[in-house]
């Protein structure tokens, strides 16, 4: 974990009220049992956690924002994020190994769009969320 993560996760548990935790120590094994078949296994989590962290940075979000509406050329990308087309490869390089984003080739012009309806719904649940809150 580096500094800028831990910082922010010490400023939200410092800023959030003391958890409720259990003041008896028993036991439910009807329900230990049912969710361990449930639980997330270790090397899945691993994979989601690695998305995630792809996903934890502002302008990668920002392009998923953008391309949620429309597939769009490198340079309308770096157009709308005022970025060098150069720095919206990188971030967008990052997205496409995580399996974010597809392309396809258009005579010179590169067009990305989000790779299929599960980006679409977890980048749409997450901006739902906020506007709940």
């Amino acid at each position: 974990m580096n500094k800028r993560n831990s910082k922010s996760e010490n400023e939200l548990l410092q800023s959030a009220d003391a958890t409720p935790t259990c003041e008896t120590h028993l036991i439910h094994l009807d329900n230990v049992r049912l969710t361990q078949s449930q639980i997330l296994p270790t090397n899945k989590a691993q994979l989601m956690a690695e998305i995630f962290g792809v996903l934890a940075d502002p302008n990668r979000l920002r392009l998923l924002s953008a391309l949620a509406n429309q597939e769009l050329c490198v340079c309308d990308l770096a157009a709308l994020m005022k970025m060098s087309e150069s720095a919206v490869c990188h971030q967008l390089r990052l997205l496409k190994a995580m399996r974010l984003v597809s392309y396809r080739r258009e005579g010179r012009n590169v067009y990305y769009s989000l790779a299929d309806s599960h980006i679409i719904n977890l980048y749409s649940s997450l901006a739902e969320h906020l506007d709940e809150v």
